[in-house]
């Protein structure tokens, strides 16, 4: 085949695309003749139902989306001759009929050609009018035709009865022809005619797929198909690397951090919780010792002590990262919440209330208010300064209890009872609950507000959705739990998989869409009281024991490439998904 400017016969078939050129992804704005160079085979039926593959897939179809997928890529002459050889046509000789008129702005015989191309949805071809007689307007009133955009207007568009309001907008744009005036300060609004290729691609997205095939359909399918590869893969926790059309997708198990790569022995006491940062450049642990540590992570992955909060009176049971990770709140048991500055180690500020206890932390959305629930089953929200700003009296918490808040600040969650756990709407005050038949222990939120992980006293996590309807979506078994609090994460690449600690000294893993059991981690000599994966790294999981240890879990295979390198053990770089690391 020839190059672009090949003086050859324009071909009967050609696909007229309708986005504007960028290079080779796309096809060229207008008609462009190509012809193919092959002999072409005697024209099969469009009619014919011929199957091919497992699937019952339509050879026309398939042979249309591959023609779309050529013309998309800038290959108009193979398109051409793809189309040419088998005897399908990318569109059918109405469609392009249409397409080109729309180009060319022949509003008249595209308004024909609509009740031609294949659409039996009066409404589709209602609606599409529409678009279609704005347009029209709109180029109208942007070459000063007024008169001529205002029948438009009055015997055209009106008549269709759809979108009044629309309707009365444009009408203003008639009345009040300065409105149409943008000077990119005023803000007013713009209304020059988009161009005709966009109105296309609405009109596209309108139409049955039957008539135009979704523009880079077979893309679409190709990224379909490897998304529900990855989602099916036990052990995907990586986005680095290259992805191959040529083989299927697959994760090996060194992919979840399961080898011990450092031991934090800081701590005096058990260590009860641990949380990192929301940038995963720190990690803070609370101790039966009365105090927390706040951990530096570096570059390469090691963990060191940045310091040690001395203040509480009691053993510190919760802590909660300020959103921009500058401060952070710790909780006593039953005692004082103090907020500390992570970069000085100095404590700000003690947040009490008369002699009642408080038994949990969390921040709002934009830093200004720390929330905390007290052994009155209140809870009560303060500005920075301490400030009182609300108290949620009533049975809105027990004395051991999680609290957290919706990023979007919409949402207050707290454990109310044994069984139930309370979503409060903080604007309409209305609530909804979650109830269990069995005692809850803890529960964590998922980052992207819809999910939340519930650890029960049964053994189990249950897995609910809260985004609109609360349902349970999920259950996971395995770890043991008979006497303490047990808390479980989220984590990984797309938080794809659920970490939980146990009573016997390990550490559970699932796969979060499957619910397999996919890693138990050992190496701890006491109960698994709390785990965290760092959301940046997707390598990097920590665990808090009663053992007054914390574990920093990260790849298997990182450290048996590292052997005889001279590089530290404790390393934790980013990984390709099939092994390769950097």
């Amino acid at each position: 085949m020839g190059g672009a400017d090949d003086d050859e016969p324009p071909s009967k078939r050609v696909k007229a695309s309708f986005r504007e050129p960028k290079g080779l992804s796309n096809g060229s704005f207008v008609k462009e003749p190509a012809s193919c160079s092959l002999m072409a085979r005697p024209l099969a039926s469009q009619g014919d139902d011929e199957i091919i593959g497992s699937q019952g897939i339509k050879k026309v179809e398939f042979v249309r989306i591959i023609a779309d997928a050529l013309y998309s890529l800038g290959y108009s002459k193979t398109g051409a001759c793809l189309e040419e050889e088998s005897g399908i046509t990318f569109h059918s000789p109405t469609v392009s009929t249409f397409i080109q008129q729309i180009l060319d702005g022949n509003w008249d015989g595209s308004l024909a050609s609509l009740h031609k191309i294949g659409i039996v949805d009066e409404s589709i071809i209602k609606s599409a009018s529409f678009k279609i007689l704005q347009q029209k307007f709109f180029e109208l009133l942007d070459h000063e035709k007024l008169l001529e955009a205002l029948k438009t207007l009055r015997t055209e568009i009106s008549p269709l009865s759809v979108n009044s309001n629309k309707v009365r907008e444009l009408s203003f744009f008639i009345l009040c022809p300065k409105s149409r005036i943008t000077d990119g300060i005023s803000g007013q609004q713009m209304v020059k005619p988009k161009a005709r290729s966009e109105l296309l691609e609405e009109l596209q997205k309108m139409f049955p797929p039957t008539v135009m095939i979704p523009d880079r359909r077979l893309l679409q399918l190709v990224e379909q198909a490897l998304d529900l590869q990855q989602e099916a893969c036990l052990f995907h926790n990586s986005d680095v690397g290259e992805t191959s059309l040529f083989t299927d997708h697959h994760c090996g198990r060194d992919q979840i951090p399961s080898q011990t790569v450092q031991i934090l022995q800081e701590h005096r006491g058990e260590v009860w919780y641990l949380q990192f940062s929301h940038n995963g450049k720190y990690l803070a642990s609370s101790s039966s010792d009365n105090s927390a540590i706040i951990w530096e992570v570096d570059l390469d992955g090691k963990v060191s002590r940045k310091h040690r909060l001395i203040g509480h009176q009691k053993p510190v049971s919760s802590i909660s990262w300020s959103p921009d990770d500058n401060q952070i709140l710790t909780c006593g048991v039953e005692e004082v919440v103090m907020r500390w500055d992570v970069s000085s180690g100095e404590c700000l500020y003690v947040y009490e209330k008369g002699l009642l206890g408080l038994v949990s932390c969390s921040w709002s959305p934009d830093g200004k208010c720390v929330l905390s629930g007290l052994n009155d089953k209140s809870i009560i929200i303060w500005d920075l300064d301490g400030k009182e700003i609300e108290c949620l009296k009533g049975q809105k918490t027990i004395k051991i209890s999680d609290l957290q808040i919706t990023s979007d600040g919409k949402l207050i969650i707290t454990i109310c009872k044994e069984t139930m756990i309370l979503l409060i709407d903080r604007e309409s005050k209305s609530e909804r609950c979650i109830e269990e038949e069995q005692m809850i222990v803890s529960f964590t939120l998922s980052r992207d507000n819809k999910y939340l992980l519930v650890s029960l006293v049964n053994e189990e996590l249950h897995l609910w959705s809260i985004d609109s309807r609360i349902r349970l979506v999920a259950k996971f078994k395995g770890h043991k739990r008979s006497r303490f609090i047990v808390r479980a994460c989220f984590g990984g690449l797309e938080q794809a998989f659920i970490a939980s600690g146990s009573e016997d000294s390990q550490v559970y893993i699932w796969h979060r869409g499957s619910g397999e059991l996919i890693e138990t981690l050992g190496g701890h000599s006491g109960a698994v009281n709390c785990v965290s994966w760092n959301p940046v790294n997707p390598h990097m999981l920590a665990s808090a024991s009663d053992d007054r240890s914390i574990r920093i879990w990260g790849l298997k295979q990182l450290n048996l490439k590292q052997k005889g390198k001279g590089k530290s053990a404790s390393n934790n770089g980013v990984h390709y998904c099939n092994g390769a690391t950097i």
